[in-house]
């Protein structure tokens, strides 16, 4: 895969003994992350309920990039569950715990048990923005038409 991005992960203690975020397969985009649940303690998620649950991990990225929280396919096709702010914009200085705002969108309760695969991360590079102030803006076609002005559905 060649050296790619490099990022540190710090295990927290109640994320001793799950396995690091990691690619499932070897073209996959988003590396999937695990609940760092207590054994004795699923977490069950009702229909129409979310919760914050841990990974038992935080991480350091280098300036200039993000990791962007996703939800996993399986779980909304299947299950209905979801991430609540889906992408969730994880920044390059932020050192505390990795968590997954899950809901369930399902009919169903849903179990979350420690060690379940829960989301998936994307790194993607980050540009900060320079702002400046202008009278005016260019003219397009489209103008301020926006909200389905297109007409295309």
């Amino acid at each position: 895969m060649g050296d790619g991005l490099r990022v540190k992960i710090k295990i927290l203690p109640h994320g001793v003994g799950l396995k690091l975020p990691r690619y499932e397969t070897q073209l996959a985009a988003g590396c999937d992350v695990r609940a760092a649940l207590e054994e004795a303690e699923p977490l069950t998620l009702k229909p129409g309920q979310r919760a914050m649950v841990p990974t038992g991990f935080a991480m350091a990225m280098p300036p200039g990039w993000e990791a962007q929280m996703r939800p996993r396919s399986g779980l909304a096709a299947k299950h209905g569950i979801s991430c609540v702010n889906a992408p969730g914009t994880i920044d390059a200085d932020y050192r505390g715990e990795l968590k997954v705002i899950l809901i369930n969108h399902g009919e169903q309760d849903f179990v979350i048990q420690r060690g379940d695969r829960i989301g998936q991360i994307i790194f993607a590079p980050v540009f900060q923005a320079q702002f400046e102030t202008v009278e005016n803006l260019d003219e397009t076609a489209r103008g301020s038409g926006g909200f389905g002005s297109t007409g295309k559905q």
